[in-house]
């Protein structure tokens, strides 16, 4: 049995670091779509999990460094499909003249929807979460989806369509 050691432990982590960087680099690439993108996110991963002070002791660095890639790696994708909807919607913007229409009780009232639906997906098991939100929320391809989570594009498909029906359920 391995003894668990702490995110801090420098020595081993930069050997599991070492060992599983192309691998990691790889799981950020599918991600994010983008080679050098997953480079520095596999960098800022190394960086983050060394600096952690980890209370408890971790069983397996390859894993946790694993699942730090993956999450940084969702936060770029996700950040950036913001900023691209932001750039496009601030530039659809700029050629309408007149007012916006957004008055105080709209965004209220949109802010409780969007809490709303947040707190329905979060029911939802982490996988099928993904699946839902990349393909409804950031416009993906269910072949996209499939191919990150190294699953078929008809599981895909079941999880959205799990997804929807879960958010039906709830009455949303």
């Amino acid at each position: 049995m391995q003894k668990p050691t702490t995110a801090g432990n420098g020595s081993q982590l930069l050997e599991v670091f070492f060992e599983r960087r192309q691998r990691l680099i790889g799981l950020a690439a599918r991600i994010t779509g983008c080679r050098s993108h997953a480079e520095d996110i596999v960098h800022e991963a190394f960086l983050k999990v060394g600096e952690a002070d980890a209370s408890e002791p971790i069983r397996s660095q390859a894993s946790y460094l694993t699942r730090a890639v993956r999450n940084l790696s969702i936060d770029h994708y996700r950040r950036r499909q913001f900023e691209e909807r932001w750039i496009v919607n601030e530039e659809d913007s700029s050629e309408v003249s007149g007012p916006r229409t957004e008055t105080p009780e709209t965004l209220v009232s949109d802010q409780q929807v969007l809490e709303r639906v947040s707190e329905v997906l979060a029911d939802l098991p982490e996988r099928t979460r993904y699946a839902f939100e990349m393909c409804r929320i950031h416009g993906m391809k269910q072949n996209e989806i499939a191919k990150i989570l190294g699953v078929s594009p008809a599981l895909v498909h079941a999880m959205i369509s799990e997804a929807l029906l879960h958010c039906r359920q709830k009455a949303l």
